[in-house]
């Protein structure tokens, strides 16, 4: 196959991120003990709350510490007090000590693409937090180019690819989220693999094209090997 120009994402795509904020999410429900809603309301007021964070903050564990005080506040059925706020922080501020866990196949796919095809590293997020995953991955040897920003939209794409010379109609993006990787590429003018994975955040659902000429979906990363 001609040299390929491959994007991918990192968290939920290269390495586990979601589940890491669900525990946190667990922990401070039942820190929480609301007596009428269940987990899932909750998760609805959470979900409200870091929409329009996000907005002003951006993403990552600093963020969501932000978030989950501000539901603490907002749900609470007693007086709180600074230890209260202190301690639902620490539940978000524990997913930074998070061990690096790779996804299966990650490691030798990300290996042996390199070797005949550019790979591109593309995340949104804090970039500190972000970079230290990626330093703590072991795959940054992989990628000729590694780009954080703070949010992944069709303008992000298409400035990436004017950035690094990328040609459309060689390029893909390889990533979960089907608001932050596949759609918005796709809109680009790129192509893409999707590659779900059933923790993906849930703020980053979204419908994808049925049938798209430049949309593969694959189960599991392993069979890029076979593609490219």
């Amino acid at each position: 196959m001609e040299r390929q120009s491959l994007i991918f994402d990192a968290d939920d795509t290269l390495w586990e991120n979601n589940i890491y904020f669900e525990s946190a999410f667990t922990q401070f429900c039942g820190y929480l003990q609301h007596s009428r809603l269940t987990p899932s309301q909750v998760r609805e007021v959470l979900d409200e709350i870091e929409i329009a964070n996000v907005k002003i903050h951006g993403y990552g564990s600093r963020n969501f510490a932000r978030s989950l005080t501000q539901c603490m506040q907002h749900l609470a059925e007693r007086d709180i007090s600074e230890a209260d706020l202190s301690a639902v922080q620490k539940f978000a501020m524990a997913i930074l000590e998070q061990p690096m866990e790779l996804l299966p196949g990650v490691q030798e796919t990300v290996a042996d693409l390199a070797t005949r095809h550019e790979l591109t590293l593309f995340t949104k997020g804090d970039p500190d937090e972000q970079r230290i995953k990626v330093d703590r991955s072991g795959l940054a040897q992989y990628f000729s180019h590694v780009a954080i920003v703070r949010e992944k939209n069709e303008r992000a794409y298409r400035s990436l690819m004017e950035d690094r010379g990328m040609v459309p109609e060689r390029t893909w993006m390889v990533g979960n989220s089907p608001k932050s990787d596949i759609n918005p590429a796709l809109a680009a003018g790129m192509k893409a693999v999707f590659v779900p994975h059933h923790r993906t955040w849930s703020l980053e659902h979204e419908s994808v094209p049925e049938a798209h000429s430049g949309l593969v979906r694959i189960a599991n990363i392993n069979e890029l090997r076979s593609i490219f």
